[in-house]
This record gives C-alpha cells, structure tokens and sequence, in this order.
C-alpha cells in the first residue's frame, strides 16, 4: 500500500485528503502545520533566488516523507511555479529519496485526460464512476468552505475571534466525513446559519481593505505571517478574491471581463494572476475601499512586473495601495509593524472625510 502526501495549503487540505482516501487504496499522510523548521528544509534544499512557494512546498513535502510518505502529489500553479516540480523531483533524487513525485496541474491548466492518467498511475485499480462520485463531492466542498471563508474575511473583525475559528473547524471535520452530496449541503447550510448567529457588532461606517497578490502567499497564512488574522484584531472588513474556486472554476471567465474592463491599463492577457489582480484593483477602487493590500512571495516576476501598474490604479481611484513581499527571511515585527502602520493611515484618511 502505497502512502501518499501533499504540499500543506491552507485547509484545503481537508478537501484533498477527503478526495484521495475515497478514489484510492492509499493510505493518506496528512501534512504538518508549516513551521519553522518547514521552512529551513526548504531553505536548505532549494535553489536560493527560487520563489518562497517553492521552498515552502519543498520542505512540506520532505516533512512528509520522513513521516512515511513514498507518493507525493505537487499541484503547479500558471507561472514558473508549473513547472518547478520537475526540479524538486531531480532534488529528492538527490537527497536519496527513494518516492514518486506526480504533478496534477502543469502551468495553471488542466487537461482531463492527462490528470486521468496520472491519477491511474497512482492507483492502478481506479474505479472512474468512484472517482467521479467523489470528485463531483469534493469540488462541492471546496465551494462551501470557500464561500464560508469570505462570510468569515468579512465579520471575523467583530466578533470573538476564537468563535469563528473553533466553529470553522467543527464544520470541516464534520465536511471530512460526509457520504454524499446531499449530506454535504445539509452541513453546509447547518453551519451557514451557525455561522451567522455568531454575535457581530459591525458598526455602519467601519474599515474596509481589499487583499491581492499571488496565489500561495494568499492562501497559505503561514506564508503572510497571519495577514487575516492580524487585519481583524483592528475591526476591519476584509475582501480576499484568489481561492481554490476561483483557480479552477471562475478564472478562465473572469480573465475574459478583465481584458474587457481594464483596457486603459492592459492590452493584453498577463501570465499567472497579474491580470486578475488589476482587475480586482480596480474593483477595489470603484468599490470605495479603505485600502488595498497586494502580497506576493519575493521574486515573483509576474507580480513584480504589474507593480506600477496598481500603483496607476490606485492613483486613480485616490485609494492607498500597500505592497508587501515575503521570504523566509522576513521579519514578523516589520511585518506588524507595517500593517499597524498602514491601518492608521487608512483610518485618519476615512476619519477626515467623514
């Protein structure tokens, strides 16, 4: 029997572990919490000037294999990040590592197919009606948590933070054990409702900031150093666009709005979720928001290179864009001390136009 293991990403995790335990014969590594010593594995073993999503996921994934995974499932995002697994394939090979390594997404695309293929490859005796029950459930899942998670950014700032998250995390254990669709949608509603009779005080003239930027460093809040949680302890609203629904299911539609939308800044479609970000910028901007946020990991060339172009954009909408960059080496202090920094701001902003 074979042990499979995958890069931590957020809870998604849930959704993933719930998906493979079903359509396989394998038994499922679930992975650790990034940590600190996840990250100086990865440090350690990858290329230095290579993106931190790299070296975050490459030191999951040897953190799996010292806890007994020998397949390891790697999905590549639309930029480099799509065909760096290759890379750590060639690195666990020459650490000695004696596991397979299959990619699920090359490139930001998936082909049906192909994925049908690899999937075959790790469990031979693949029952496709199975498979397809179960996907049909877990693509389900990953909606509903989604669609929680932004009923959470939003009123998380005012409420008792440690209700929302004990009840989110009751919810995705009671998500991991469902049988069917129907089952799932009565869960989801159940804790929908929980959801919304937490006690709130959201007052009508509050803060509202807009978050943006590349996908892991999004979702991954290790990788941000908590951005959420630290943005919610000043009262705030916050809107976060990039998640595992929108990669798979609405992006190819909402490229399309944003070339037609953003025609006095871009003329053209830009790689991974740069075009996607000016969009959302814009948004942002028509929307009267407080503030934007645009995150990314360093050296991230895409999100990089649509840096003066937000600016534009924020310029034009007389809205306060704060750039941040993470690495294994940045500083939680710098980190607070920023956000702290760019809440005043925002704030004595919104105090002088009322």
């Amino acid at each position: 029997m074979s042990k499979i293991a995958f890069p931590m990403l957020s809870d998604y995790e849930v959704a993933i572990k719930y998906l493979f335990s079903h359509i396989t014969n394998s038994e499922i590594i679930t992975p650790s919490n990034i940590t600190v010593n996840t990250i100086e594995l990865g440090n350690k073993y990858s290329p230095e000037f290579v993106c931190t999503p790299f070296k975050y996921t490459m030191g999951s994934l040897i953190e799996s294999i010292n806890n007994g995974a020998d397949t390891l499932i790697q999905i590549g995002g639309g930029c480099r990040y799509g065909y760096y697994y290759k890379l750590q394939e060639q690195i666990l090979k020459d650490l000695n590592y004696d596991v397979k390594l299959y990619n699920l997404v090359t490139a930001g695309k998936t082909n049906i197919k192909k994925l049908y293929k690899t999937i075959l490859k790790i469990e031979p005796k693949l029952n496709i009606f199975k498979s397809i029950y179960y996907l049909l459930i877990t693509v389900r899942m990953v909606k509903y948590m989604d669609k929680i998670d932004n009923y959470i950014r939003s009123n998380i700032g005012f409420g008792e933070y440690d209700e929302f998250i004990n009840l989110k995390k009751k919810m995705l254990n009671s998500f991991s054990k469902t049988k069917n669709n129907i089952s799932l949608t009565f869960k989801y509603l159940k804790y929908k409702k929980a959801f919304k009779k937490l006690k709130i005080d959201k007052p009508k003239k509050h803060l509202k900031v807009g978050i943006i930027g590349e996908l892991y460093t999004i979702m991954e809040p290790f990788s941000n150093y908590f951005l959420e949680r630290e943005l919610a302890k000043f009262n705030i609203e916050i809107k976060r666009f990039t998640n595992v629904d929108y990669l798979l299911f609405t992006k190819k539609k909402l490229l399309r709005k944003a070339l037609k939308n953003t025609k006095e800044y871009m003329k053209y479609k830009l790689v991974a979720d740069a075009s996607s970000n000016i969009y959302w910028a814009k948004y942002l901007g028509i929307n009267k928001y407080d503030g934007i946020i645009h995150i990314k990991s360093s050296f991230c060339t895409p999100e990089i290179e649509i840096m003066p172009i937000l600016t534009k954009v924020a310029n034009d909408y007389n809205v306060p864009i704060m750039f941040m960059s993470f690495d294994s080496n940045t500083s939680e202090v710098g980190v607070k001390t920023r956000i702290e920094a760019f809440v005043d701001m925002i704030e004595m902003r919104k105090n002088k136009c009322m």
